[in-house]
């Protein structure tokens, strides 16, 4: 059974930080290309920065420079570092294969970016 757990989200100030967590279970996690995607209340989800098996990385233009996605296929894990936060980064963050969206969604992990 595939499943996908995402956490590390929470409250920060603008200009913070969060590391995001997703562990797969249920597929080959070293041969699978991984996204990660956030929905914001009334919006679209929509893919914020994917990488693939081989560790290339592609990024929506408005986290570019401000978030990494990485990898440890040892864990089965992707991780989304999020520096200088901004309001508008809030959203409910998931993880999926990157760009298909074939895997069952998570519940996800909420990001708010707040004074």
């Amino acid at each position: 059974q595939v499943q996908l757990v995402e956490s590390g989200g929470g409250l920060v100030q603008p200009g913070g930080s969060l590391r995001l967590s997703c562990t797969a279970s249920g597929i080959i996690f070293s041969t699978q290309n991984m996204g990660w995607y956030r929905q914001a209340p009334g919006k679209q989800r929509e893919v914020v920065a994917g990488i693939t098996s081989g560790g290339s990385t592609n990024y929506a233009d408005s986290v570019k420079g401000r978030f990494t996605i990485s990898r440890d296929s040892a864990r089965n894990t992707v991780y989304l570092q999020m520096n200088s936060l901004k309001p508008e980064d809030t959203a409910v963050y998931y993880c999926n294969d990157y760009l298909y969206e074939h895997l069952p969604w998570g519940q996800g992990t909420q990001v708010t970016v707040s004074s």
